[in-house]
């Protein structure tokens, strides 16, 4: 089993910034890449991108106009989303999840297994 806990998120500014934690504990061993989600209210949920978590290539949706970036330190088991420029259509719960198979790469929702609690980021103007 694999746990993950967000941190991070919180009340900003319009074009402030935030970075956004994810660590994980159990067993990681299974871990294709690690993926962001966004749900904003009465909004489907939106793939961010996901981060290898061996090569540590990224892969990002198609909206987020280079504001976002992915990183991770496997050596803490650990996954970050930088989010910089944010505006009040970010306002939304992230997610963090782990990824099992090749489909989660492109943001395939069944393809993760594992999924956070979401942490809340609301962006006022």
């Amino acid at each position: 089993q694999v746990q993950l806990v967000e941190s991070g998120g919180g009340l900003v500014q319009a074009g402030g910034a935030l970075r956004l934690s994810c660590a994980a504990s159990g067993d990681t061993f299974r871990t294709f890449v690690m993926g962001w989600f966004r749900q904003a209210p009465g909004k489907a949920r939106e793939f961010l991108g996901a981060i290898a978590r061996h090569s540590g290539a990224t892969n990002y949706g198609d909206s987020l106009e280079g504001r976002f970036t992915i990183s991770q330190d496997n050596a803490k088991n650990t996954v970050y989303l930088q989010m910089n420029g944010l505006q009040p259509e970010d306002t939304a719960i992230y997610y963090c999840a782990r990824g099992k198979e090749a489909a989660a790469w492109t943001g395939t929702s069944s393809s993760y297994d594992s999924w956070g609690q979401g942490t809340q980021v609301t962006v006022s103007s």
